[in-house]
């Protein structure tokens, strides 16, 4: 290693320790080790702009370690992205740049929001799965535009996640050829060394999986480190792990190798002895010599030359494909056209009954029509979600112009790696599970709530009413468990009129993912159902006087039920109103007047009727109101005979309603 770029390496482990002093809390181990590669990578590797940080032909970059932020922030700020000293110095305060673990859209050139541990990884196999469908779609033999890596920083406890092992596997299976992974394998963890848990042989395991393992024994040498990345990005058959050996906290005399620096402050005593070891004790805290500005100015010169080169081969194949460009243009916009919204096969149903996870399927397909940029699949289960695109291709090593997603039984993964397709751009996703497997997915749907992406999840069998699967298939607390989750829209329509809405207010949706949860069972198709379904919840039959005695609330399948209930009171001389509740968020989203013309706050006696918990709708109903649902497990037997046992029947809403008035 050359003086100036040793000097450089330990400008990010000063820096890193300097700020996890500073904010007495943080990760100081994992940057003081990784520094080596991490700067081998973005010195003489990593295509990006301080410039342009969007630029699209960029290599993405996901440190999934996430709690060794300091690593990324050092390395933002030293290769010229906006982020100040002071931002470095305000490390884990409250409005800083520089949170805890990166956050993606709070701080520039985080990629994607990382710290649960495999999330980045997986993340990153969608990203690089996105480069290579864009490759497929827009590349020419004398042009490539989409032409980019994908490289991820993983720790110990990354490997040690199994949604690592789910989105590897898959990432093996479709030779994404241009992932590159960096393990930091320090050996350990928070509770000590990881020959306590973890003494797998991961290389054999990583081969196992279709992927090209190489060795760097000496985690601390750029020579090695150069090497192996120059031989990864030469094979682009099958992605690449580089397992580098290193030492977690590096330099430091008393806690190198220990997992005391790994989530602790090293100690102002402590951090004595390191600066003087790593010959940095003539220098202040968060300090960057001259000498390394300087070499980093060429690099980032260097960094913007190639950004400019591919602009203007960028201009030059606009020219010469201009129908190419066009379609660019538009599989990089967000926007729906108004030929998908006014199409009359989204609202010509023609039969009577129609389980909603099918009129879903027959609207994706008009969608696949306007949006050829819609892609997705589902975890095994596609026939039975019904969310295969026709005529659209399945995606694989040998054919990556294919929209259709094999995901397999990896719900988890699925997740992720929909939210690194969308996090890359130029794709529209969506993926599909039962409903009772959503918990599979739960932290990856968080993140494409916490990351604002517009993924649509498709979650089908939403109820008892599947039967005889019985209660390890039948979902209770899902709708609720998922509702809680802030910043995403979840759809349950009460039929395919509806399902059409919900499915078009979700491709609206540029900010937040939406969830559909659909039927399994034939659901009839309502009359009454109008425009104001786009406001997440309306009267959808209102009642003969001038106030109901009582108001009917439900959701997806329950609402026919309100339906034939409302027609039974009404022959008792019950007058009531049905509100069909669509989306519980896109209804609390609309202005207070609407909502109040909807549920007058003068009328106390409702009624709600969904086949989940119960959980949440106090507030609609109020304290005064009474909630239909299900608060226990199911059982095993005939949809409609559960259905009819845990109350989900006419007669049983009829007599409820009774009993409130």
């Amino acid at each position: 290693m050359e003086k100036i770029e040793l000097k450089a390496v330990n400008t990010i482990r000063n820096l890193s320790v300097d700020a996890v002093e500073k904010a007495n809390s943080g990760h100081p181990g994992m940057p003081m080790g990784a520094a080596p590669m991490a700067y081998t990578l973005w010195s003489r590797f990593l295509k990006g702009s301080a410039e342009k940080p969007n630029w699209f032909d960029r290599d993405r970059f996901v440190l999934s370690a996430g709690h060794g932020s300091m690593l990324l922030y050092s390395l933002l700020h030293l290769f010229g992205y906006d982020l100040s000293m002071e931002e470095i110095k305000n490390f884990r305060q409250l409005g800083s740049k520089t949170p805890g673990h990166p956050e993606y859209g709070h701080t520039v050139g985080v990629e994607t929001t990382t710290g649960p541990l495999g999330q980045g990884i997986s993340t990153a196999v969608g990203m690089a799965l996105a480069e290579k469908r864009l490759a497929a779609e827009f590349n020419t033999d004398d042009f490539n535009i989409v032409d980019h890596f994908t490289y991820v920083i993983v720790g110990d406890g990354d490997m040690m996640e199994g949604i690592s092992s789910e989105a590897a596997s898959l990432a093996g299976h479709l030779q994404l050829g241009k992932l590159i992974v960096l393990y930091d394998d320090n050996q350990i963890t928070i509770e000590g060394s990881t020959d306590l848990a973890f003494t797998e042989d991961v290389s054999k395991r990583f081969e196992a999986y279709g992927w090209e393992v190489i060795t760097v024994k000496d985690g601390n040498s750029i020579t090695e480190i150069e090497k192996a990345i120059k031989e990864a990005k030469y094979n682009t058959n099958k992605p690449t792990l580089i397992k580098v050996s290193t030492t977690i906290g590096y330099g430091s005399p008393n806690k190198a190798g220990k997992s005391s620096s790994h989530g602790s402050p090293l100690g102002k005593e402590e951090i004595t002895l390191t600066k003087k070891n790593l010959v940095w004790d003539s220098y202040p805290d968060f300090y960057v010599p001259d000498d390394v500005r300087d070499l980093l100015a060429k690099i980032i010169y260097q960094k913007e030359e190639q950004r400019v080169q591919w602009e203007q081969k960028f201009n030059e194949y606009k020219k010469k494909y201009p129908d190419k460009a066009e379609k660019w243009e538009i599989w990089h916009s967000n926007t729906i056209a108004d030929e998908f919204i006014n199409d009359k096969e989204l609202f010509n149903v023609k039969e009577e009954s129609i389980a909603t996870r099918s009129s879903s399927g027959k609207v994706m397909n008009v969608i696949a029509k306007y949006l050829p940029n819609f892609m997705g699949g589902s975890a095994d289960v596609g026939t039975s979600t019904e969310t295969y695109l026709k005529e659209k291709g399945d995606f694989s090593a040998e054919n990556p112009k294919g929209n259709n997603i094999k995901f397999g039984v990896r719900e988890h993964a699925m997740g992720a790696i929909l939210n690194g397709m969308s996090l890359h751009g130029g794709l529209r996703v969506f993926g599909s599970t039962f409903l009772v497997f959503s918990n599979y997915m739960l932290p990856a749907i968080r993140l494409s709530a916490l990351m604002s992406q517009p993924v649509v999840y498709v979650f089908t069998h939403d109820s008892i009413g599947i039967g005889e699967d019985g209660p390890t298939h039948q979902p209770i607390e899902h709708l609720v468990s998922l509702r809680s989750i802030p910043n995403i829209n979840i759809f349950r329509p009460a039929d395919a009129n509806e399902t059409t809405a919900a499915w078009i207010e979700a491709l609206n949706q540029n900010d937040r993912p939406s969830a559909l949860i659909l039927s399994r069972q034939k659901l009839p198709v309502l009359k009454e159902v109008n425009k104001d379904a786009h406001k997440g919840g309306y009267i959808l039959i209102k009642e003969d006087k001038e106030l109901p005695d009582v108001i009917l609330i439900g959701t997806g399948s329950e609402v026919s039920l309100l339906v034939e209930a409302h027609n039974k009171l009404k022959e008792d001389g019950i007058d009531t109103r049905v509100v069909s509740l669509l989306s519980w968020e896109l209804f609390d989203e609309q202005s207070d007047e609407y909502k109040n013309e909807v549920l007058p706050p003068q009328v106390t006696k409702r009624l709600s009727c969904e086949a989940g918990s119960t959980l949440g709708w106090i507030k609609y109903v109020g304290c005064q109101g009474k909630a239909i649902g299900i608060d226990t497990f199911g059982a095993s037997a005939p949809g409609a005979v559960l259905m009819k046992k845990y109350g989900f029947s006419v007669e049983n809403i009829v007599k409820e309603v009774k009993n409130l008035i």
